[in-house]
């Protein structure tokens, strides 16, 4: 019987692990995939974090590279690796949990080769579970190249032909950014254009500077602003959104409403060219397999600063958990200080 278990393996899982390593606890941390950091790993292959390296630190270690520099995925997969080894922190690999159940001793953690007992339970899984993709897309031909960003690494795996990027956050303007840098194709972008566009840089200090100058990760989803900030549409950070709608191959065409086989049917026009669409259209919450918890509108778990309505579990790394970067790498280490402290008191 340990004392805690933490599911997820990335920047939440490790935060908590640091703290629960620190109160000597006897703890282990499982994750589905084959290798610490898998969950940046297996993103598109120019993707860099929107935060300055002095941003990025776990507790107890510092992110290893200068400072102002925007880390790529595999840098903050070999940080991840790193923070592994020098805190000697339990790690069990190709472990996918697929139920959590409450016990009179504390729960049981099936996972596809067995279960494991524990007295606590910290769920560090982060906010992508199901890749969402438009149920129209089952209307769409055979010929036409279909992806979730999820799955995307690069153009290269595109076929000839004109192609679709659907969504319009941070993810689908980069990929539509590259994928449109080649000129012998035309790139249709089904998403927000009037979104706003903040760039990494400004008056010499980077956008983190200035979010950490004004409170803007710090303020609580409780208070007046973090609720209006939450109920706001985000700006793409880094990316040059005009310039990209600009390009004389990326032609705007409103929300996708419809399709049928060649045939996409868009706000403004139909068209029948289309041979790839990256669907970069979000993720969807999956606790289902955590029985008895209460979830919220939104599906995710009811909790206060991850503390949940089950005695013993805990969850890290929620969107707006209790802040706006609750979520991020940087802002994830002052949730886990907050939650260690509870665990502390607890015992």
């Amino acid at each position: 019987m340990l004392d805690y278990v933490v599911i997820g393996g990335a920047q939440a899982g490790l935060a908590m692990a640091y703290h629960l390593k620190a109160m000597n606890k006897e703890f282990i941390v499982v994750d589905g995939e084959k290798e610490i950091g898998a969950s940046w790993l297996n993103r598109w292959d120019s993707l860099k974090l929107f935060t300055p390296t002095e941003y990025n630190h776990l507790p107890g270690y510092k992110f290893n590279a200068p400072k102002g520099h925007y880390p790529t995925k595999f840098e903050v997969a070999n940080y991840f690796k790193s923070y592994v080894d020098k805190f000697k922190i339990p790690v069990q690999l190709n472990t996918l949990v697929t139920a959590v159940r409450k016990t009179e001793k504390g729960f049981y953690i099936e996972h596809k080769n067995g279960e494991i007992e524990a007295k606590n339970v910290i769920v560090a899984t982060g906010p992508f579970h199901i890749p969402y993709t438009p149920p129209c897309h089952t209307k769409i031909s055979e010929s036409v190249l279909q992806m979730h960003s999820n799955y995307y690494k690069n153009a290269d795996q595109l076929q000839d032909g004109d192609a679709l990027v659907v969504g319009g956050g941070d993810s689908g303007y980069q990929i539509l950014n590259e994928i449109s840098k080649n000129k012998s194709r035309n790139v249709y972008f089904s998403g927000d254009t009037n979104v706003k566009s903040i760039p990494q840089q400004f008056l010499g200090k980077t956008l983190w500077w200035w979010f950490t100058l004004v409170g803007f990760l710090s303020f609580s989803k409780y208070s007046w602003i973090g609720k209006k900030i939450n109920s706001s549409t985000q700006p793409v950070i880094g990316t040059d959104v005009k310039e990209i709608l600009s390009r004389d191959n990326v032609i705007a065409v409103g929300r996708t409403k419809d399709a049928l086989n060649n045939d996409i049917f868009f706000k403004t026009k139909k068209v029948s060219t289309i041979k790839n669409i990256v669907w970069a259209t979000g993720y969807r919450p999956n606790f289902n397999w955590i029985q008895g918890l209460e979830l919220d509108a939104d599906n995710y778990p009811k909790n206060y600063r991850g503390v949940s309505n089950i005695e013993g579990l805990y969850f890290i790394g929620l969107p707006w958990m209790y802040t706006r970067g609750s979520a991020t790498l940087g802002g994830v280490s002052k949730d886990a200080d907050y939650l260690a402290g509870v665990i502390s008191n607890k015992n």
